[in-house]
């Protein structure tokens, strides 16, 4: 299917406008005001949730077009959790995912 110029242009303002309309439904309205103790807690969750949705496809099929899947940066991942689980902490997972990735890197 093929759009003209305008169509691609009148979509783009469409998307722009209700992502904008998304963001400040929350941001806006709600901004300012004391939100409920379980909106809070939910809320808390909302990293853990969105952060592995977008970690996982790049390290499970960094190559969406063969499908082929990296063993270098699963390997990474694999160190990076496997620190973060042993000491709850980021900043000593994150450190020990970027030597593995950049020491097999070297290596292979």
């Amino acid at each position: 299917m093929s759009y003209t110029d305008g169509q691609i242009w009148t979509i783009i303002a469409i998307i722009g406008v209700g992502t904008y309309l998304i963001r400040f439904s929350f941001l806006g309205l709600v901004g300012n005001r004391k939100l409920p103790e379980w909106a809070l807690r939910h809320l808390r969750y909302t990293p853990v949730a969105v952060l592995p949705g977008l970690v996982a496809p790049l390290v499970l099929m960094p190559n969406p077009v063969t499908g082929e899947a990296d063993p270098v940066r699963i390997a990474a991942a694999f160190a990076t959790i496997v620190v973060g689980w042993w000491r709850k902490d980021m900043l000593p997972s994150v450190i020990a995912g970027v030597i593995t990735y950049g020491g097999l890197q070297y290596l292979l």
